[in-house]
């Protein structure tokens, strides 16, 4: 966190962004388990209003452009790999 050449705002996200479908797919995988349903959009509503609604159904492309141009090397640049590191799922 404490480097000299940079400073500001930095997005920590991953390179390579997915959508809500794509992770539980990944993580689904990983766990080798079904996939979550996808909840329908009215009950996001009616737990998280509409702000909610829109940041989880929606979501927000965020790319770690400054990271990646300070040459911020990545671990796992995908999901998948990631997920797998974080539960200890090696195969």
């Amino acid at each position: 966190m404490n480097h000299d050449e940079t400073n500001g705002v930095y997005n920590l996200t991953a390179p390579n962004p997915v959508t809500q479908k794509q992770f539980a797919k990944n993580l689904g995988k990983v766990l080798r388990r079904p996939a979550f349903a996808p909840a329908p959009g009215f009950v996001m509503k009616i737990l998280f209003g509409q702000m909610g609604k829109a940041l989880i159904l929606d979501g927000q492309k965020v790319y770690p452009k400054r990271l990646l141009e300070s040459g911020y090397k990545f671990e796992h640049e995908t999901l998948e790999p990631a997920l797998r590191d974080a539960l200890g799922r090696f195969n």
